[in-house]
């Protein structure tokens, strides 16, 4: 069974409350659920909170959206995740953050793709190391064995707060899937900053379409046709950084 694990929480550092920002008639995490509903290999999508009452609001969403909602460790990011899987009887988890409400489906299912044509050479297939794709379309597939051991081994606090750290540093068997063009140096699509969530809320407004996902190149075609949207934000792309 793969099931889709979405890390989510309202206390961000730098933009709390961003999940459930509003853009087309949704909070930013509806769209990011409702997205990751057209990914044909996707069998369930858990969302992964905390048990902080500031979280409450997360599983008022899920519940709304019928869907499961974990809640757990809001610092030891690893176990929350790591349990959450277990509880959804996993076999291969397709890890994405809240802070991606634009996911593209097409992605995941390539990605998914990738491992299954070779499950037995790679504990980690990522989109993100390095990062090609546009910031905001990140991506991580891994076997529940594989997460497994990152739960059990992983012994240094970033590892903990974070899920994929060990996977890079602890020796496992990483494959990173690339895009032609580094679109990373001219496209963020994350949501960190008050302009990033303005620029995805622009491209909802404009884009969304119920039960008609976009993708991509739509949003690229999109950037290249209103060049002022993708403005934004481009103080933060890593050529300005």
């Amino acid at each position: 069974m793969i099931a889709a694990i979405v890390q989510a929480r309202m206390g961000s550092t730098r933009l709390p409350g961003k999940v459930s920002r509003v853009a087309a008639g949704q909070t930013f995490l509806e769209h990011l659920i409702e997205r990751l509903t057209f990914a044909r290999c996707i069998d369930r999508i858990v969302v992964a909170t905390t048990t902080h009452a500031g979280d409450d609001v997360i599983a008022r969403i899920c519940r709304g959206r019928q869907i499961s909602c974990f809640r757990g460790s809001e610092h030891d990011v690893l176990d929350r995740y790591y349990r959450a899987a277990r509880q959804a009887g996993a076999d291969l988890v397709v890890r994405v953050t809240a802070d991606c409400p634009m996911v593209d489906p097409e992605i995941v299912d390539r990605m998914v793709r990738v491992y299954k044509g070779h499950p037995d050479a790679y504990d980690l297939v990522t989109n993100r190391h390095p990062l090609t794709f546009p910031d905001g379309l990140d991506v991580d597939v891994m076997p529940i064995g594989a997460l497994e051991a990152a739960w059990e081994r992983a012994d240094q606090p970033h590892q903990r707060e974070h899920v994929i750290p060990y996977f890079w540093e602890g020796g496992m068997r990483v494959k990173n899937v690339e895009h032609s063009e580094n679109l990373f140096l001219t496209q963020r699509w994350t949501v960190d900053y008050p302009e990033d969530a303005e620029l995805v809320a622009a491209v909802f407004d404009r884009l969304y379409r119920p039960g008609q996902p976009f993708s991509m190149d739509d949003i690229l075609a999109f950037m290249k046709s209103h060049p002022h949207i993708g403005r934004m934000n481009a103080k933060y792309l890593p050529s300005l950084a």
